[in-house]
């Protein structure tokens, strides 16, 4: 008997603590890092749903930018960390695709982090010059079939979401394109305006201020459903690849060993953040949508991407080391 009693003791202890913890977290400020530099879109986005964090939880959400080997930096740095709730990540698509292009991590992504939740989802968008003979995706692949690997395309680097797209669409349109890539967007734009090369895939907010300037034409957005940025332009899908979807992807991390409660306090007030109008017109203006759902759902979708990429990029012979 008086072993029960003393293990009920012991329990009700620990539940009283953990009750405890609960009442008192957040109660210092929250390092959120991003892994990318200052200036940029995801670093924008990055400190919008800092802000939004700090009112939501009532202490000080801090950016601390990490970056560098797209994204792998400021995932070591975040694996390395406590899982306490008082570090968090901004990852992109590179947290499931980096596994695949890199070798040697010094971290597993899926072992290493609790995931919180998706932020959002922003698609790219197939473009040619405004010179280019082709007017739709039709007659770009009905060429490229007949003209295996003459096609060019621009990316902003191995292994970028540019990249990517490009071997997708050339895997499932069954055609052959050559690869030319270009240290970031803005390096391979001049190239792409003038003609020098044939397509490419960048983001929505590069390409659709150069198809408002007349400079480029689109063939298609990557994303399933037409984008909020561009409706009047088709989904690849629509245009004749049948299922093909990509876009880029950013979410909210923290380390291993998160206790469930903040993490589930973490993914409520994203959910909340992610259905507020300003916040989702600030991810509009950057060409994307909010990304909601649970934790788990986000884990699934982690787990599917990684899946998904590594057999892209072992198809394609893409790497980075």
């Amino acid at each position: 008997m008086k072993t029960v009693r003393l293990a009920l003791a012991f329990i009700y202890a620990f539940l009283a603590i953990e009750l405890l913890a609960q009442d008192h977290y957040p109660s210092k400020s929250i390092k959120l890092i991003v892994g990318f530099s200052p200036g940029g879109a995801a670093d924008g986005v990055g400190r919008a749903l800092a802000e939004s964090l700090t009112q939501r939880l009532g202490q000080p959400v801090v950016v601390e930018n990490r970056a560098g080997a797209n994204g792998n930096i400021a995932a070591e740095a975040v694996a390395k960390s406590l899982g306490d709730g008082y570090t968090l990540y901004f990852p992109s698509i590179g947290h499931a695709v980096n596994p695949a292009l890199y070798k040697g991590l010094n971290f597993d992504p899926l072992l290493d982090f609790t995931p919180i939740g998706g932020v959002l989802s922003a698609p790219n968008m197939l473009v040619v010059p405004s010179s280019s003979a082709f007017k739709n995706l039709s007659e770009l692949i009905a060429y490229a079939k007949v003209n295996p690997s003459k096609l060019t395309f621009a990316s902003s680097g191995n292994g970028t979401s540019v990249h990517l797209s490009a071997e997708l669409f050339a895997r499932m349109a069954n055609i052959s394109l050559l690869h030319i890539p270009y240290k970031g967007t803005g390096s391979a734009m001049p190239d792409l305006i003038s003609g020098q090369v044939d397509m490419s895939f960048p983001n929505i907010p590069s390409a659709l201020v150069q198809v408002k300037a007349g400079n480029l034409r689109a063939l298609g957005v990557t994303s399933a459903l037409r984008s909020s940025a561009a409706p009047q332009i088709p989904t690849l899908a629509e245009s004749g690849v049948a299922g093909y979807e990509m876009s880029t992807w950013y979410g909210l991390l923290a380390p291993a060993k998160l206790p469930s409660f903040i993490r589930t306090r973490l993914n409520s007030e994203l959910q909340l953040i992610l259905s507020n109008p300003q916040f989702k017109t600030k991810l509009q203006s950057q060409g994307a949508d909010p990304m909601p759902g649970s934790a788990e759902q986000f884990e699934g979708f982690i787990k599917s991407e990684m899946e998904r990429w590594k057999k892209i990029i072992e198809q394609a012979k893409i790497s980075i080391d």
